[in-house]
Protein backbone atom coordinates (compact mmCIF):
# COMPACT_ATOMS: atom_id res chain seq x y z
CA UNK A 1 0.00 0.00 0.00
CA UNK A 2 2.84 2.49 0.74
CA UNK A 3 4.44 1.53 -2.44
CA UNK A 4 1.27 2.37 -4.21
CA UNK A 5 1.12 5.79 -2.44
CA UNK A 6 4.70 6.71 -2.78
CA UNK A 7 4.20 5.96 -6.69
CA UNK A 8 1.41 7.42 -7.28
CA UNK A 9 1.94 11.11 -5.08
CA UNK A 10 5.54 10.78 -4.70
CA UNK A 11 5.56 11.21 -0.86
CA UNK A 12 10.00 11.11 -0.53
CA UNK A 13 10.43 13.59 -3.45
CA UNK A 14 7.91 16.01 -1.19
CA UNK A 15 9.57 15.52 1.60
CA UNK A 16 6.86 13.68 3.51
CA UNK A 17 5.25 10.19 4.51
CA UNK A 18 1.68 8.87 4.67
CA UNK A 19 1.17 8.94 8.19
CA UNK A 20 1.65 13.30 7.86
CA UNK A 21 -0.76 13.25 4.63
CA UNK A 22 -3.43 11.16 6.84
CA UNK A 23 -3.11 14.13 9.56
CA UNK A 24 -2.96 16.94 7.30
CA UNK A 25 -6.09 15.41 5.77
CA UNK A 26 -8.26 15.15 8.57
CA UNK A 27 -7.02 18.34 9.44
CA UNK A 28 -8.13 19.92 6.58
CA UNK A 29 -11.21 18.38 6.59
CA UNK A 30 -12.14 19.78 9.84
CA UNK A 31 -11.13 23.00 8.84
CA UNK A 32 -13.15 22.83 6.02
CA UNK A 33 -16.36 21.08 7.23
CA UNK A 34 -18.08 24.49 8.85
CA UNK A 35 -19.44 25.17 5.70
CA UNK A 36 -21.64 22.24 5.57
CA UNK A 37 -23.17 24.14 8.38
CA UNK A 38 -22.92 26.94 7.49
CA UNK A 39 -23.89 27.53 3.64
CA UNK A 40 -27.02 25.78 4.15
CA UNK A 41 -28.17 28.14 7.30
CA UNK A 42 -27.23 31.35 5.27
CA UNK A 43 -28.62 30.94 1.82
CA UNK A 44 -31.65 28.88 3.48
CA UNK A 45 -32.92 32.25 4.93
CA UNK A 46 -33.28 33.57 1.06
CA UNK A 47 -35.82 30.65 0.56
CA UNK A 48 -33.52 28.03 -0.98
CA UNK A 49 -33.97 24.43 0.48
CA UNK A 50 -31.29 23.81 2.93
CA UNK A 51 -31.23 20.58 2.34
CA UNK A 52 -30.66 20.36 -1.77
CA UNK A 53 -27.61 23.30 -0.58
CA UNK A 54 -26.44 20.72 1.53
CA UNK A 55 -26.30 18.03 -0.88
CA UNK A 56 -24.52 20.98 -3.87
CA UNK A 57 -22.21 22.16 -1.30
CA UNK A 58 -20.63 18.61 -0.57
CA UNK A 59 -20.81 17.07 -4.01
CA UNK A 60 -19.24 20.72 -5.37
CA UNK A 61 -16.83 20.34 -2.76
CA UNK A 62 -16.05 16.83 -3.09
CA UNK A 63 -15.55 17.25 -7.03
CA UNK A 64 -13.61 20.03 -7.29
CA UNK A 65 -10.93 18.46 -4.37
CA UNK A 66 -10.67 15.38 -6.32
CA UNK A 67 -10.36 17.25 -9.80
CA UNK A 68 -7.33 19.18 -7.96
CA UNK A 69 -5.65 15.69 -6.49
CA UNK A 70 -5.98 14.09 -9.86
CA UNK A 71 -4.56 16.77 -11.81
CA UNK A 72 -1.92 19.10 -9.88
CA UNK A 73 -0.99 16.80 -7.42
CA UNK A 74 -1.09 18.88 -4.77
CA UNK A 75 -2.88 18.86 -1.70
CA UNK A 76 -5.15 21.69 -1.93
CA UNK A 77 -9.09 21.18 -1.14
CA UNK A 78 -11.72 23.59 -3.20
CA UNK A 79 -14.94 24.27 -1.43
CA UNK A 80 -17.64 27.08 -1.94
CA UNK A 81 -15.85 30.46 -0.69
CA UNK A 82 -18.00 32.60 2.14
CA UNK A 83 -17.48 35.47 -0.14
CA UNK A 84 -19.45 34.30 -2.84
CA UNK A 85 -22.54 33.19 -0.06
CA UNK A 86 -22.02 36.94 1.12
CA UNK A 87 -22.42 37.74 -2.61
CA UNK A 88 -25.45 36.00 -3.44
CA UNK A 89 -27.25 36.64 0.23
CA UNK A 90 -26.99 40.62 -0.77
CA UNK A 91 -28.17 40.53 -3.98
CA UNK A 92 -31.39 38.43 -3.08
CA UNK A 93 -31.89 41.11 -0.52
Amino acid sequence: MNEFLEKTFHLKEHNTNVKTEILAGITTFMTMAYILAVNPTVLSASGMDSGAIFTATAISACFATLLMAAFSNYPFALAPGMDLMRFLHTQLY
